[in-house]
């Protein structure tokens, strides 16, 4: 057997024993979403595993490393993904040049067996002093900051329990917050961006500035965009989606406020639900409006 297969073998078998570990399900989630502008930002989805799985969020090739000003510490040792492995065609009438013969084992080094240059993401982004914070807290929810993500600003792991957000405004974090309510209260989130869980979250998001004595109205063409959005690909218009999933807002916010209603006076948390998600649908109804005019 071959160096080379007996590497791709070992890889392979690094994978299977972190299934018995239970290592896999949080390397799953991370894996969807690589560090913008890295080498895995672009790797296939199985060798980010492989990386998340070896325990570091970023691995390079020694050149590529040297690339970005930083080195490999004398000593370190490699961890392997798989690249594909192409041979020539001996008969050139193909379209095609080369053919797929395997996979190859291929070194790289993660960023903590490396030293040099500062790397962009390594930018500390403080934590925001986030209302409701503590209500995180309580159901065992870690929440953390990265720089942001090609297309979100913010996350929600609900295998895992962890809020990722990449923006200091409340409504980002109340947004995943809310996808956290409702994975708690009402049943477990779909895999998916699925357009009534987005619209449910953003108008919960936009309902709790207000609750806890934010305007979250600057962001209101931001939510209102956004509902649009999803509720096209519903075949509805946004008022339509706004109102299919209300009692469900309302089941969110109450379940999100129940422990402290103290900002809000002589009202119950159904209550305060109800007449603040309704001036948001009004809002958004003059929106849809202004559109249409």
């Amino acid at each position: 057997m071959s160096e080379r297969v007996t590497k791709v073998q070992k890889v392979l078998q690094g994978i299977l024993e972190k299934f018995k570990t239970g290592d896999v399900p949080k390397a799953i989630v991370y894996s969807m979403f690589p560090i913008k502008g890295t080498p895995s930002d672009r790797w296939s989805y199985i060798n980010r595993m492989i990386m998340l799985l070896s325990g570091t969020i970023d691995a390079r090739g020694i050149r590529q490393w040297n690339k970005v000003g930083r080195s490999v510490k004398p000593g370190s040792k490699a961890l392997y993904i798989l690249v594909p492995f192409f041979v020539k065609r001996r008969c050139l009438e193909d379209d095609e040049p080369e053919m797929l013969k395997g996979f190859m084992a291929k070194p790289v080094f993660g960023v903590e067996d490396t030293e040099g240059e500062p790397l962009d993401y390594e930018k500390e982004i403080p934590l925001p002093d986030l209302p409701l914070l503590e209500r995180a807290k309580e159901w065992g929810i870690t929440v953390s900051t990265i720089s942001p993500y090609p297309k979100y600003l913010g996350v929600y792991f609900s295998d895992v329990k962890e809020i990722v957000i990449a923006s200091p405004e409340e409504i980002v974090f109340f947004h995943e917050l809310s996808h956290a309510a409702y994975d708690m209260s009402i049943g477990k989130l779909q895999s998916g961006q699925r357009w009534d869980q987005e619209i449910i979250a953003e108008l919960s998001a936009q309902a709790l500035c207000r609750l806890v004595g934010k305007d979250g109205r600057d962001m209101l063409g931001n939510s209102y965009a956004y509902i649009e959005s999803y509720a096209k690909k519903a075949g509805l218009a946004p008022f339509t989606a706004c109102l299919k999933v209300l009692d469900d807002v309302q089941k969110v916010l109450s379940f999100l406020l129940d422990f402290d209603v103290k900002n809000i006076a002589d009202e119950t948390p159904e209550e305060a639900a109800q007449e603040n998600t309704n001036s948001l649908l009004r809002t958004l109804s003059l929106e849809t409006e202004a559109t249409n005019a």
